[in-house]
């Protein structure tokens, strides 16, 4: 699963066998997770972060949405 981004204590990953989904990332922190996906974003699921968070994360994912489709594009081809 490679990490794409880290910004503060998030990191933004892919699993290796979902290539047959649509184009998403996985957000972690500490126990915490979400699915998010990129095009359009939106939470997909929500394992323990708050409200607020999501916000802050999906800001993230807005801004650095075209490098995460790029590196999904090249990593599952």
């Amino acid at each position: 699963m490679p990490t794409i981004l880290r910004i503060g204590r998030y990191q933004f990953k892919f699993f290796s066998n979902e290539r047959g989904e649509p184009p998403h990332i996985h957000v972690k922190a500490g126990d915490q997770e979400a699915k998010f996906w990129l095009s359009p974003p939106g939470v997909a699921s929500n394992y323990g972060f708050k409200s607020h968070e999501l916000k802050e994360i999906r800001q993230i994912i807005q801004a650095y949405q075209a490098d995460f489709l790029e590196a999904w594009d090249e990593y599952f081809g």
